[in-house]
């Protein structure tokens, strides 16, 4: 009999589809609206994601135009992004708020590969954490007479197998970013 591990194969495909949106949002010298969807404001009582209130553009490389579609809300967009973590300062100019981005420094690529890494360190956390499920979900079956021992040490071979699958995934998805971040 054969384990299945759909379902932990399904979270760990979950967390590196998080680690993705993790590094849509670090910054890479051009401008991106994905940098902003962190960012929300206070919009009738309840905090609403940016783009949930505005409409965000590129008109070019390093620019990013956030129109709201109500002008009351210039301000707490202002104010939202300079409380960020983006390092930009925000330019109101009464019916759009502009974002310029600046070029990166050496040594500001320097700080956003180290949080790349960290993003990725926690990507991999998180799988190791669910194939350690994994691991305990077949410890149960074998303890329950459900599977012999022969296929308790086949179950977690496979399981192991697709944790260092993944792993390699956030490990190439990592390096991309990190040539991404330094070719600029």
């Amino acid at each position: 009999m054969s384990v299945d591990f759909t379902d932990f194969s399904r979270r760990m495909d979950k967390a590196l589809d998080h680690l993705q949106d993790e590094f849509g949002a670090v910054r890479a010298g051009r401008a991106n609206p994905r940098v902003l969807d962190r960012i929300s404001v206070e919009y009738y009582g309840s905090e609403t994601p940016l783009n949930g209130v505005a409409t965000i553009s590129s008109p070019d490389a390093r620019t990013l135009v956030i129109q709201p579609w109500d002008t009351k809300l210039l301000k707490d967009i202002c104010k939202a992004i300079q409380m960020s973590d983006l390092g930009i300062n925000p330019q109101n100019d009464g019916r759009v708020v502009r974002l310029v981005f600046p070029q990166l420094t050496e040594e500001r690529r320097k700080e956003l590969a180290k949080q790349v890494k960290k993003y990725a360190e926690d990507a991999k956390v998180a799988m190791r954490n669910i194939r350690r499920d994994g691991m305990d979900y077949v410890k149960k079956l074998k303890k329950n007479s459900e599977i012999t021992e022969d296929d308790q040490k086949k179950a977690e071979k496979d399981l192991q197998d697709i944790l260092d699958k993944n792993i390699k995934r956030v490990d190439d998805a990592t390096a991309a970013k990190e040539k991404e971040l330094m070719a600029l």
